[in-house]
């Protein structure tokens, strides 16, 4: 029994010993007071004297290039697009087996727009996320034309039936299977081809933007009735007289009407909301998931019928508005992009104790910078971000810009990947996305809110 006791005492002197090394408390430092804020505002002065802004006739360019893979084949060819087999992404549940079948083709388009000195790229991409290691790669083949990272307004469909592979580190497998750097590669590949494609194609233009209530279609998953929700579908609408017509449309209800039984690819609700628009009002419709921290899609229907359902109910409700629109050819443009330092990286152990920042970045490599941007067109300012975005705060904004008589749009998945930016009040509740996926602390979210607001002010005031 003393020998027990004995052997009993070491383990757990030594769990307590590795518990020290490996894990560390949830730190409490007001972002206000960190070395990371203070750079932040140092870049923002540096910004207020680089930003112009310009009042000039728009051009705009489009572009649509199909990334569904070819799957089952015998041998990889990725520059051909030919893969043996592609895990898809999104759920942990299907535990990284690979697509069966394609359900529907799956996209990446690009609406470029020009006014005087500034040219900027609006990229959609019918997938998960933007992964990181791609736009590095996306970069890479873009510098040769010219094209730097502070041009490129990256989202992503958050489909989560679309292409896997991409991510390293053993949470990344968790939801995009294993990684294979050829199908990165192809996708980078891809993107840059649109955007080019994007800039050749500029051509005068006119443009009209705006928002409309869809609250019916969406709801705060976190909280539920108790907690804010952002409603809107969020829309700019471009046309080249004579020529082509887009829309960029944005909603904030996540894109999971397809669960973790589906194995085939697909764009779910965006990609039937793209289909119609472009089968009856215009040629290009490009999808940016909205601040969908926290919101879930409300519908109708089984299987892919709830994806249906959704996606033509909203394609349906911007047609009726985009009637009443009136696009002008004069706009008021300005747009900043600032590279934000972080917090430490640290994924939860529970929910007052974080891996140690080593451990964290052993589980989920982290080598890669994080962005926030902002333009202006017309009275529209489009923000865009490297998270699931929340939409309560999304709203918060909205509200504040709506008093400076200016519409908003919050989006996600901006090219970088912060796990969920949600408000602090909800950083202890013991659910997936405070705890499982809130990686930089209890104040990530008002952190991130000030340097949004700093953004938008330069855009809207210089």
């Amino acid at each position: 029994m003393k020998k027990f006791s004995i052997i009993s005492g070491t383990l757990f002197s030594i769990l307590i010993i590795l518990l020290l090394i490996f894990t560390t408390p949830v730190n409490h430092t007001p972002y206000y007071e960190s070395n990371y804020f203070g750079k932040s505002l140092l870049r923002i002065d540096s910004l207020k004297n680089q930003s112009s802004r310009q009042n000039d006739k728009l051009l705009s360019g489009f572009s649509k290039v199909n990334i569904t893979p070819l799957l089952n084949q015998p041998e990889e060819n990725y520059r051909k697009g030919k893969f043996t087999e592609v895990p898809l992404a999104g759920y942990g549940g299907r535990k990284g087996n690979p697509a069966t079948g394609v359900h529907d083709s799956i996209f990446v388009k690009v609406a470029a727009l020009e006014a005087g000195k500034e040219l900027i790229f609006l990229v959609s991409a019918d997938l998960l996320i933007i992964p990181p290691n791609m736009v590095n790669s996306v970069l890479k083949i873009l510098s040769e034309n010219g094209i730097g990272r502070n041009q490129l307004f990256f989202s992503s469909t958050h489909t989560h039936s679309s292409l896997g592979a991409w991510g390293s580190g053993f949470v990344a497998r968790q939801f995009a299977g294993e990684e294979n750097p050829n199908l990165t590669e192809w996708l980078a590949i891809k993107i840059a081809e649109a955007v080019i494609a994007a800039e050749k194609d500029l051509k005068p233009a006119r443009v009209a933007s705006g928002n409309f209530n869809a609250g019916q279609y969406t709801r705060n998953r976190l909280v539920g009735e108790q907690g804010i929700k952002n409603d809107d579908f969020s829309f700019i609408f471009i046309e080249q007289p004579g020529y082509k017509k887009a829309v960029i449309g944005s909603f904030s209800a996540h894109s999971t009407t397809l669960g973790d039984d589906n194995m085939e690819i697909s764009a779910d609700y965006p990609g039937f909301w793209a289909r119609k628009m472009e089968n009856s009002t215009v040629d290009y419709a490009l999808f940016f998931a909205g601040s969908m921290g926290s919101q879930s899609p409300v519908t109708k229907g089984e299987g892919f019928e709830k994806a249906k359902f959704l996606g033509e109910a909203l394609a349906d409700s911007l047609m009726n508005h985009l009637k009443k629109t009136k696009p002008e050819e004069q706009v008021v443009f300005s747009q900043v992009s600032l590279e934000i330092p972080l917090p430490k990286f640290q994924i939860r152990l529970t929910t007052n104790r974080n891996l140690s920042e080593f451990m964290s970045k052993k589980l989920m490599p982290y080598t890669y910078g994080a962005w926030l941007q902002a333009f202006r067109i017309g009275n529209m300012v489009w923000i865009t971000t490297p998270a699931d975005f929340s939409g309560e705060y999304a709203v918060q904004l909205k509200n504040a810009l709506a008093a400076k008589d200016f519409q908003a749009n919050v989006t996600s998945f901006n090219g970088s990947y912060l796990g969920y930016i949600i408000p602090g009040k909800y950083f202890y509740l013991d659910k997936y996305e405070p705890k499982t996926m809130g990686w930089f602390g209890p104040y990530m979210g008002d952190y991130t809110m000030d340097l949004i607001r700093e953004l938008t002010d330069i855009v809207t005031t210089n």
